[in-house]
């Protein structure tokens, strides 16, 4: 198998993994409380991933304050923060809309990154094009101001902060610039995610004693600390090092493809026209911000065909 092939199968086993977590977090949610059911997943990918780094890498363990700094915004923001906000969120809203609205991240994150790195400039081109994907995200949240307490609108707006963690997450990663590997930052941060979660499910008042240890809870469970945890993680930072950002970020707008499809057919979820049009919408407007790379990453591909 060439590289070409091999980085098009791991794209899609990450799409595919990643975008089914959407859908057994809802199933899931029916068994679980959801803090403690994204604490237990990070118990269980911690579980996985961080002994597989120990014995396979020599860069192992953070030895830095940066590499300490940047296991735990990997751990508490782009981790723990945004899964939490991303379980409690579903509770009211499709598997389909939840991944949609999580897309928005790599268009929020030049918004953080203006204010946090010096290396960072927005166009003009850019600031329409990030004005087009916030107008996306307000048609998928679709808010009625006669409404705005509605479960499905608050679970959409839960959601949204979910979406600004991870942004604010991923800049504050690079604004560290722990010298780590991606996958030893997150095999660190996995344990710390899971504390600070676990740490929040206790203040909610939630209790292990209401989990309902059903075969389709533990199927569920499974799925998104193995499949959607650790093994997603590991494709996924191994397409980053392979061919770079600005193509694996392009994942964010095949999940929901992903949720959408699995949600219909395991759970009968159905989508609107009108979220399916606001995606549109936030993905022109992530075209707009990387529309440069973006040509220069056609190009590429063409002149490789």
């Amino acid at each position: 198998m060439n590289a070409r092939c091999r980085h098009f199968v791991l794209f899609v086993v990450a799409a595919t993994l990643f975008g089914g977590t959407f859908v057994a977090a809802r199933s899931g949610l029916s068994y679980f409380p959801p803090l403690l059911f994204v604490a237990l997943r990070f118990d269980l990918a911690a579980a996985i991933l961080l002994p597989y780094v120990l014995f396979t890498r020599d860069d192992w363990r953070p030895r830095t304050r940066r590499d300490v700094a940047g296991v735990f915004v990997t751990g508490v923001m782009a981790l723990g923060v945004s899964n939490a906000l991303l379980f409690i969120g579903q509770q009211y809203t499709t598997s389909g809309v939840a991944s949609i609205v999580f897309s928005l991240a790599p268009v929020l994150t030049p918004v953080f990154a203006i204010a946090l790195l010096t290396d960072e400039r927005l166009s003009p081109r850019g600031a329409i094009g990030l004005l087009i994907g916030l107008i996306g995200v307000g048609i998928v949240i679709d808010p009625d101001p006669t409404g705005l307490l509605a479960a499905d609108v608050r679970g959409r707006l839960i959601l949204l902060c979910g979406a600004v963690s991870v942004a604010l997450g991923s800049v504050l990663i690079r604004y560290v610039d722990a010298a780590l590997p991606s996958t030893t930052e997150v095999a660190w941060g996995l344990p710390l995610g899971a504390a600070t979660v676990h740490a929040a499910s206790a203040l909610a008042g939630e209790s292990p004693a209401t989990i309902d240890w059903t075969f389709t809870a533990l199927v569920t469970l499974g799925y998104v600390g193995v499949f959607a945890g650790a093994v997603a993680y590991a494709v996924y930072f191994t397409l980053l090092a392979e061919t770079g950002a600005i193509q694996t970020n392009l994942i964010n707008y095949a999940i929901p493809i992903v949720a959408t499809v699995f949600g219909w057919l395991l759970l009968g979820e159905a989508i609107t026209a009108t979220t399916l049009v606001g995606f549109g919408v936030i993905f022109v407007g992530f075209a707009l911000l990387k529309y440069d790379v973006l040509r220069d990453l056609l190009s590429s591909t063409a002149s490789h065909g």
